[in-house]
């Protein structure tokens, strides 16, 4: 298997805007420092501002698997991701673009 997209989605109510954007960098952090971690986005819907992502991508699901059962991303980026919303959340890239010049 190729690169993966990790795709987590969380339904946040406003008032916990603040601590999900903190908990989501610390996640974000914690998993940026594992091998086979390529980028991340945070992202908000535009039409449900309660329904937040966050977006990772890695050099394939082992890399991604790996990367959570590491301490610091036990204690910094498991509790986030535990409270996304039950679906499946890992994909393997099947076709990849990039807007034209």
């Amino acid at each position: 298997m190729g690169s993966v997209i990790v795709i987590t989605r969380y339904s946040v109510p406003e008032a916990d805007t603040a601590a999900f954007q903190t908990d989501a960098a610390a996640a974000v952090e914690a998993l940026s420092r594992r091998p086979g971690f390529r980028s991340h986005r945070v992202g908000r819907a535009a039409d449900d501002p309660c329904l937040w992502t966050v977006v990772t991508e890695w050099d394939g699901a082992g890399f991604y698997r790996r990367a959570l059962s590491d301490f610091d991303v036990k204690v910094n980026a498991v509790p986030l991701l535990s409270r996304a919303l039950d679906e499946p959340t890992a994909f393997e890239l099947v076709t990849r673009g990039e807007a034209p010049a």
